[in-house]
């Protein structure tokens, strides 16, 4: 496992995960990072210049996973209402989980909303 404990280095490390998904676009939305597939966002990155403390936000649909991730220290149902949709706010400060574990959960997301001939050519891969 990867034990990078700065916050922007884990961000670009799962920030380049994100786009080698297949079909993943990033776009910056409201000034901020976001990686799409299909026009649907799957993983928020926030700002990557360190105006803010970093953090992603990911829909988890399977309660295993959700939990997982709530139980991050400060992490919490995502805000605008999309905590009740799955999306989860995980830091990536103090106690964030290893690089590894962020990249599944941002693959778990992409697989939410990606349409399923992305997910068998990911699956292909």
């Amino acid at each position: 496992m990867t034990t990078d404990h700065d916050p922007l280095a884990v961000r670009a490390k799962v920030r380049a995960f994100a786009l080698r998904l297949p079909g993943s676009a990033e776009e910056f939305p409201w000034g901020e990072s976001v990686v799409k597939v299909n026009k649907k966002v799957f993983v928020f990155l926030g700002a990557g210049d360190g105006s803010h403390p970093p953090g992603i936000n990911v829909k988890l649909k399977d309660p295993q996973l959700h939990e997982h991730a709530l139980s991050v220290p400060g992490a919490e149902p995502s805000g605008y209402g999309l905590g009740r949709a799955g999306w989860v706010s995980v830091p990536l400060t103090g106690d964030a989980p290893a690089v590894e574990v962020l990249c599944d959960w941002v693959e778990e997301s992409y697989r939410v909303v990606a349409p399923k001939r992305l997910i068998t050519e990911l699956d292909g891969r």
